[in-house]
């Protein structure tokens, strides 16, 4: 207590000697941040995460944490939209949420709902293009009703039609309010755009697809492909290794393995090209401009470079765009850029401003020329520093919790990458140089080859968009088909 009441007493000492009435600013010395010394941070200890694969198939990655009274469950099905027939998209999502929504052989929708709201369990569910995902949190004492719940949400669910039916009037609505946000169309836009508007990585769902969803159609997509195989589950809280793994096996492994051969993921067919795409919003002041090319994968060798490249050309406050376009033009509030890099299938290099209408074509072509300057100029020592910090800053977040860790060994798993793969990938940032931010730019970059999705009122342009030199401009339809 002594010591408490002496550092108030320092602090309000501090704070009267820099009354405003009796400093001047003047007086006040200066000091230079950057002189400030830190001390260096400790080393990050990964804890050894636990993999047991069932007789049937389904992996465990298992973490034991007794930092808090807390179970945390992830589980990973690795199907997804990319399987569903070509007249019902939406399908595996729907699947996703109501496995949830939808209840289980043991208890109603309502019933689990009061079930969760009972013991203070958190779940989530839902699909994705490349998997889908069931979390669960609640008290480590509760371990026996944590896998009891995961097992029947997972396993057994009820698919009730009131809820389904409850949640497709949701999904309608969506659709219907999909063309509100200028933004959200030309994001959406630009993703067909890249993949092609036939490609389930940018696949669009229409009430004609809800109308051909039946709740039988939910059972056999799960029948088929929620299988064991398919599924990497991770464990990570406070309890006993040996005796969660005990519990885990009697529930899980009486699971039946399937028959299906699942299909790869569908390969990204690109052509470097040209295109323009115009979305028409009449009236509208500002103008919405998406625009870039095919991206990378996750686990490529240049990655941690282009970590790098990418926070200096368009990634935060002191990126190029924000300085050049912002900034020191002030075109915008909104710039960003990003070669993007998936690990299923290879992401999209996004750039992306909301300007107006009336400079609309020379933000755009700005932007251009700092992915060009980037290719012709080496950047300097403190744009190097720059691009650097982010990634360095943010490291250690990678470690804060058991399990996000537990649950990236799975993503390493998955994809054949090394347990100290983020490590790996920190010096490969902290060893970037000027020359290979080039180097980069121009293997990855290509400003010649653009597709531009611009979204806004053509007839306020500062310009015809055919001035960009990228193609020639097609009006992009965007009316939702009715509902029918």
């Amino acid at each position: 207590m002594k010591n408490i009441n002496k550092a108030l007493a320092a602090s309000l000492i501090a704070l009267s000697l820099f009354n405003s009435s009796s400093v001047k600013a003047e007086d006040v010395p200066e000091v230079d941040i950057k002189s400030i010394k830190f001390p260096a941070l400790h080393d990050v200890s990964v804890p050894e995460v636990d993999k047991v694969v069932l007789k049937n198939g389904l992996k465990i990655f298992i973490l034991e944490d007794h930092s808090l009274p807390l179970l945390d469950i992830s589980v990973r099905v690795n199907i997804g939209s990319y399987l569903e027939p070509s007249d019902k998209i939406g399908l595996s999502d729907i699947v996703g949420d109501q496995l949830r929504e939808g209840g289980t052989e043991k208890w109603t929708p309502d019933e689990l709902d009061e079930e969760l709201e009972s013991t203070g369990a958190s779940v989530e569910t839902y699909g994705d293009i490349t998997f889908s995902h069931l979390g669960l949190n609640m008290l480590s004492s509760q371990k026996e009703q944590a896998i009891e719940l995961v097992d029947q949400i997972l396993r057994h669910p009820r698919f009730d039609q009131d809820r389904l039916d409850q949640s497709m009037v949701s999904y309608k609505a969506g659709i219907a309010r999909r063309n509100d946000n200028p933004s959200s169309i030309a994001s959406r836009e630009f993703n067909k755009m890249i993949y092609g508007k036939g490609s389930v990585y940018a696949a669009q769902t229409e009430y004609s697809h809800l109308n051909n969803i039946k709740r039988q159609d939910l059972i056999d997509f799960h029948k088929k492909y929620y299988k064991p195989e398919f599924v990497m589950m991770s464990v990570c809280g406070d309890f006993n290794k040996d005796e969660m793994l005990s519990l885990l096996k009697k529930t899980f492994e009486n699971w039946e393995k399937g028959n299906e051969t699942i299909p790869a993921n569908p390969e990204v067919k690109y052509d470097f090209d040209q295109k323009v795409g115009y979305i028409e919003v009449k009236d509208a002041k500002q103008a919405n401009i998406f625009f870039g090319h095919i991206g990378g994968r996750g686990y490529e060798e240049d990655e941690p470079k282009r970590i790098v490249m990418n926070n200096i050309l368009g990634g935060g406050f002191g990126s190029r765009y924000f300085n050049q376009i912002r900034s020191k033009a002030g075109l915008c509030y909104q710039v960003y850029g990003n070669y993007d890099s998936n690990f299923a299938y290879p992401g999209k290099f996004v750039n992306l401003t909301s300007t107006n209408c009336n400079t609309a074509v020379k933000a755009t072509r700005m932007m251009i020329e700092e992915i060009k300057r980037l290719q012709n100029e080496e950047v300097t020592e403190a744009e190097l520093e720059y691009g650097k910090q982010p990634y360095l800053n943010h490291f250690v977040f990678n470690f804060v919790s058991k399990e996000a860790i537990v649950g990236r060994m799975l993503s390493y798993d998955l994809f054949g990458l090394p347990a100290d793969h983020l490590q790996r990938q920190k010096k490969a940032v902290e060893a970037t140089t000027a020359a290979d931010i080039k180097e980069m730019a121009n293997k990855y970059l290509r400003p010649d080859k653009l597709r531009i999705i611009v979204c806004g009122d053509k007839s306020l342009f500062d310009e015809p968009l055919e001035k960009l030199n990228n193609g020639p401009v097609e009006e992009i339809d965007i009316t939702i088909p009715e509902d029918k």
